[in-house]
């Protein structure tokens, strides 16, 4: 049995020792699910009062001694009848036995018991509790290390993940192989939540979510705003480089348009609610692709205009459940880094390989190294996603080319069945967020779907009309996710060339004002974001707060650099040295012309 089987089994046990210790404690409790989850297990439970303080260590407690026992898992299949009887009490369970006979698959329990010898020696089984699952758990508790758990966290989820269901009590928990891998993953936690973008974004003043605007709907404050304008602006500069013709759609469209891009029938339930006017309905955009494909067959196309690249910063509305809204991780509303590559066939590995050197280039200048590819295939068997394919060999061609770029570029990359577009598949590159979670950084989509919907056909050099390849791409995603991660990744301290304030300027004391203001004029005129202090608090208070502002540099001029034409840079690691000011000048543009990572 590998490792993580066995420590897939112990947190499933573990789940099932946290219901124990709950029905112990508040018997009138009503047990939902109580699944394993990355890095651990939860239970889902309607119970009677909410928790007080401490309690939840005290639960832990008693789940550590149930550990510490000889306890017995063992799994028996029951009918429907019998189900029913054992959980007459406990009604998610009845819900969820009335879906599974509907299902008709087989109704297991596991009973947790300990076997007690008596005073002649016979072993006794002594029942403590019995769920309704499908297992596996290990053979005894004694398989469970008792200090590599821990009950972490108490939230809300609704019965399902259906908002209009009761909201029931999720308690979390952690468990590992050992202590110290338990150790080293809360260590991990405590150090993300130190640089959790939400916190920077508000001690830096960098965006807010406003509730009378709505959920998911992030504002970018002048600050944030900033940041968001440099990412756009390297952005199109290497686009514009590349051959990306630059464009701008409306944020919405009529339904026409999206039953003809099949987001109707693949995508609806992530769709905002339709807008009625004039009698004809409206959908905010989840994606630029239809628009663009609209712009695409505005006129014909010739095999010499081909690859024609569309770009767009486009503003797109996807319906996120509230559950899931995360700052700007996940948001309702974002910005999206997207193009739209129209191609012969016969160009389609030479335009992926160049999307994928324009990837690696992107993630060199903000220093991203440890990502890897996912290759995203379709599962045929998925009637719901890919049943509308009608010709699995180009699709199977698409995939090949894909695996083919990958391979000659000596990348380490994954192939997962199922995860591809409904449109093609595609190259997924796929990275590690602090909290250890995956998450995709980029994608490099191959459509063969949307040609014969949209009519998008160009003539080829012998005057044949020929169905376009398209490729849709997202670099940096979207921008608001891409500036979490990058805030997430830096803890607030961005490369000078990013940072909304790079340098301020500090006079010791209204005497150097005039000296601190003329060299405040000449950062501003070479285009350098700078902040000036009035000398109204203390020299210490200004220092601590352009700290605290994560500001790369701050000036600091006094008399000896005033007389001098020199500047006291410090630098918010806490350095400092005395230099000319026309050599710091020269140094900052110079970080800021090479764009340095650090």
């Amino acid at each position: 049995m590998d490792k993580k089987s066995n420590i897939e089994k112990a947190r499933h046990s573990l789940s099932h020792l946290l219901a124990m210790a709950i029905l112990e404690k508040l018997p009138k409790t009503k047990l939902g699910i109580g699944p394993t989850i990355e890095n651990g297990f939860y239970y889902d439970l309607d119970l009677p009062r909410p928790l007080k303080d401490g309690e939840l260590q005290e639960i832990e407690k008693r789940v550590r001694e149930l550990a510490k026992k000889d306890l017995k898992f063992k799994k028996e299949i029951v009918t429907f009848a019998e189900a029913k009887k054992l959980f007459a009490s406990q009604p998610y369970k009845l819900e969820l036995i009335k879906e599974l006979n509907k299902a008709k698959e087989k109704l297991s329990i596991y009973k947790t018991f300990e076997t007690i010898k008596n005073p002649k020696s016979k072993l006794l089984a002594t029942s403590y509790f019995v769920d309704l699952c499908a297992g596996p758990h290990v053979g005894s508790t004694k398989e469970i290390s008792p200090d590599a758990f821990k009950l972490d966290k108490i939230a809300g989820a609704y019965w399902h993940g259906d908002e209009k269901n009761k909201m029931l009590t999720r308690i979390y928990g952690l468990a590992f192989e050992s202590k110290k891998k338990l150790e080293d993953y809360i260590q991990m936690i405590e150090n993300a939540e130190k640089c959790d973008h939400r916190n920077i974004g508000e001690k830096l003043d960098l965006f807010m979510v406003d509730e009378e605007i709505g959920k998911g709907l992030p504002i970018w404050l002048p600050k944030g705003y900033a940041i968001l304008k440099k990412l756009e602006d390297l952005m199109y500069a290497f686009e514009k480089r590349d051959g990306y013709l630059h464009v701008r759609t409306p944020v919405l469209a009529k339904e026409e348009l999206y039953k003809k891009s099949g987001h109707l029938s693949h995508y609806k339930e992530d769709m905002y609610a339709p807008i009625e006017i004039e009698g004809e309905k409206y959908y905010l955009k989840p994606m630029n692709c239809p628009h663009h494909h609209s712009i695409y067959k505005h006129h014909k196309r010739s095999y010499r205009e081909l690859p024609l690249r569309l770009a767009e910063f486009g503003h797109v509305h996807r319906y996120e459940r509230s559950g899931v809204l995360s700052g700007m991780i996940r948001v309702r509303g974002f910005v999206q880094n997207e193009s739209h590559i129209y191609m012969a066939e016969e160009n389609l590995e030479k335009e992926i390989q160049s999307v994928l050197n324009l990837q690696k280039e992107i993630c060199g200048i903000f220093g991203i190294k440890d990502y890897w590819y996912r290759l995203s295939l379709p599962d045929f068997k998925n009637k719901e996603k890919f049943g509308d394919i009608k010709n699995r060999e180009t699709w199977n061609k698409g995939s090949e080319v894909l695996r083919k770029v990958l391979i000659k570029n000596g990348v380490k990359f994954v192939e997962a069945i199922g995860e591809a577009s409904f449109y093609g598949p595609k190259i997924d590159v796929q990275i590690k967020d602090n909290w250890g979670k995956e998450d995709s950084l980029s994608t490099i989509q191959v459509d063969y779907y949307s040609a014969s919907r949209f009519n998008l056909f160009y003539t080829d050099s012998k005057g044949e009309e020929k169905p376009a390849v398209i490729v849709h791409r997202a670099i940096m995603g979207s921008f608001e996710r891409f500036f979490a991660f990058i805030l997430e990744k830096t803890c607030g301290n961005l490369p000078v060339w990013l940072a909304p304030i790079q340098v301020k300027i500090l006079a010791i004391s209204d005497k150097q004002q005039k000296y601190a203001e003329e060299l405040f004029k000449k950062l501003k005129a070479e285009n350098i974001d700078a902040e000036l202090a009035e000398a109204n608090e203390t020299l210490g208070k200004r220092i601590r707060e352009s700290e605290m502002q994560k500001i790369p540099y701050t000036l600091i001029v006094g008399d000896k650099e005033m007389e001098s034409g020199s500047v006291s840079v410090r630098q918010r690691n806490g350095n400092q040295e005395v230099m000319k000011f026309e050599k710091f000048l020269e140094k900052i543009k110079k970080e800021i012309k090479e764009k340095t990572s650090s």
